[in-house]
């Protein structure tokens, strides 16, 4: 009995110190795409709040675009973020894996299989 509680107890204290250690993201991350022969540089502003990820994403244009569907996972991301690409919507999905003060994003145009997907690793703005 006294071997259960203690396993008990260790285990709540594990699940714990997982939650102590996931990352908060919250502020902005900055970093490079590559498209073709263009560099683009995206800055994101992140708000995380428990598992719930908001914020947005500016690119060249300089307009904010909102994060949709944002979560995180402890050291997995995941957003959207909806484009009016000359009168059609697309919607940019991204997946990725906090690593430290780094972020490794991997985006994709939702239901377009004639887009590649993109690599980008965001690192904290100073």
């Amino acid at each position: 009995m006294q071997t259960r509680n203690i396993l008990s107890a260790a285990l709540i204290l594990m699940v714990l110190a997982a939650a102590a250690m996931a990352a908060d993201i919250t502020g902005a991350w900055s970093g490079t795409a590559s498209m073709g022969d263009n560099q683009i540089t995206l800055t994101y502003n992140f708000k995380q709040d428990g598992d719930k990820l908001t914020g947005t994403v500016v690119g060249p244009q300089g307009d904010p675009l909102p994060l949709v569907d944002g979560k995180v996972d402890g050291d997995k991301v995941a957003f959207a973020v909806n484009v009016d690409m000359n009168g059609n919507n697309a919607k940019f999905v991204s997946t990725g894996t906090i690593k430290g003060e780094e972020i490794a994003i991997t985006t994709k145009v939702e239901n377009n299989s004639d887009f590649p997907p993109i690599q980008i690793t965001l690192k904290r703005a100073k």
